[in-house]
This record gives structure tokens, sequence and C-alpha cells, in this order.
């Protein structure tokens, strides 16, 4: 399913990429300027996504030395799912947060915050990584991140056209498509990446719970995090929010309507009715 689920979601994205290139840069021409920037995004955020993506947030490498608690932990976990070690990377903020990338288990990274470890217990974190890791071995960090560089394209296409649109004198310019597409493109984008990133934490959710047999550290963390969010909301590229564990901006009627995660409180019961005893 999550094959199906990837495929369909790349491939609306990509069609989309093309209609506006379509449409923006004009004909033919245009279209295969977006067939072309597809193939391309999707090539290289297959290869370069989890450069991509920390390098959004800042992320640096760091050694065992660094940080030897933090590789201990994964390297338990990962022991324990029968998964490869990722790199381990840490974001210079006090914003509370975390997120897995890569094309795949062989070339994954896990990023965590210098805030997330300052704010959780070591149960907590270790739920979080759970969940992160859980993401790695559903290969959701793929999906995920592809998604996000070819909405990023898309939105960059259209601000481009919007703002190049006043130099161009032709008279067969449609100004009214050029500012709705400028509006709507990088929003449909966005809600496109909706179809599946809700689920998929979800899923990463209870797979963190399988993990660590501990569903209520989640939950407890997914809470800290929360609050932290409304807080200290995490700077960043927008296209990236559906990698982290927690939705970075503040919950406003916008950010919740438009959300790439599920409710915190959903979350939470999700996870308090696995410890009744449904845990797999």
């Amino acid at each position: 399913m999550n094959q199906i689920k990837t495929a369909a979601l790349l491939s609306v994205l990509s069609a989309l990429l093309i209609s506006v290139s379509y449409l923006l840069i004009g004909g033919v021409g245009g279209a295969i300027t977006g067939i072309v920037l597809a193939a391309v995004t999707n090539l290289g955020a297959w290869y370069f996504s989890d450069q991509i993506a920390l390098a959004s947030y800042g992320a640096g490498a760091v050694s065992y030395g660094e940080a030897p608690e933090l590789h201990d932990m994964v390297q338990s976990l990962c022991d324990r799912a029968a998964l490869p070690m990722p790199q381990i990377y840490i974001i210079p903020t006090d914003s509370a947060n975390a997120f897995a990338t890569g094309r795949d288990p062989q070339h994954a990274a896990v990023a965590v915050t210098r805030g997330i470890m300052e704010i959780l217990t070591p149960d907590e974190l270790e739920a979080v990584l759970a969940h992160e890791l859980s993401h790695i071995a559903n290969r959701d960090t793929l999906t995920q991140a592809v998604a996000a560089t070819i909405a990023g394209a898309i939105s960059f296409i259209a601000q481009m056209a919007f703002w190049l649109a006043p130099g161009r004198r032709d008279n067969g310019t449609n100004w009214l498509l050029v500012l709705l597409t400028y509006l709507v493109a990088p929003l449909a984008a966005t809600v496109i990446q909706l179809g599946i990133s809700r689920t998929r934490e979800f899923e990463a959710d209870a797979g963190a719970a399988r993990l660590t047999r501990n569903p209520r550290a989640l939950a407890k963390a997914l809470q800290r995090l929360d609050s932290n969010a409304k807080q200290l909301p995490l700077d960043g590229n927008p296209a990236f929010a559906p990698l982290l564990i927690i939705n970075p901006f503040r919950g406003d009627f916008l950010a919740k309507l438009f959300s790439t995660h599920p409710s915190t409180e959903d979350r939470i019961a999700h996870l308090l009715q696995l410890e009744k005893g449904e845990l797999g």
C-alpha cells in the first residue's frame, strides 16, 4: 500500500508541476520544461533528499564522541528493529523537534534539535527516535522528501512567473491566470502532500509503540513537543514540515486547516488506545 501511495503522490505532484509550467511559462515549451523539471526534481530528490532536508534546517552531523548517549540510544533501537545505523544530526535551536530522511534504510539520517534533547526524558526521547526509525523502515522518508522537493519547485516556478510577469509585454499574457496560478499552485501542492502525511504519522506512532513497548512515553513526548512548538516554532522551509514529528508552526486557524500532521490530541488518544492492549 505504501508503494501505491508513493507512486500516486509523485505522479500527481509531477503532473501539477508540468501543468504549472505549461500555464505560466507557456505552451508546449512550458510543458516540456515542466517534464524536464519533474524528471530532474524526482531524480535529484531520490539521491539527495537527505542533504536537502538537513540543509533546510541547518542540521550538522555529530560523531559518537560528540553525542554518545544519543548514538547509543539510536543504535539500541536499530538493533531491535533490524535496521542499519543512520547518520545522526543535531539542529542548533531551542525549538524541540526531530525528523528522519533518506532514500532508503541504508542511506538514512535522523536529526534532532538541541531543544528536544533538553526537554524530554530519556524514555520520551527514545520514543521519538523510535518514531523516526519507523518512518525509515516504512520508507516514508523518501516519499516525504521527494514530495517536499517537488512542492518547493512548484512554489518556486509560480513565484518566479508572478514576479517576471510584469516584464512580459506580449498581449497574450493572461494576468488573471498568472495570479490565480501563483496563489493556487503552492496551495494545491501542499494539499496533495497532506493526502498521505497524516496517515503515515499514525503508522509511525504505532511503529514506535511496538518498538519501545511504551506508547505512553511517546504520548507524553508529543504533549511536550506540541506545547514547545506553540512557544518556539521551528524556522525552516514549510515544504519540509511533513518530515518533522510535530507541526513546527503556530496553531492558528489556517495552520490547523492545512496541517501536515494529525492533531496531537488524536495521536495521543491513538497511543493510549494501543497501551490498553492493542499492540500487535
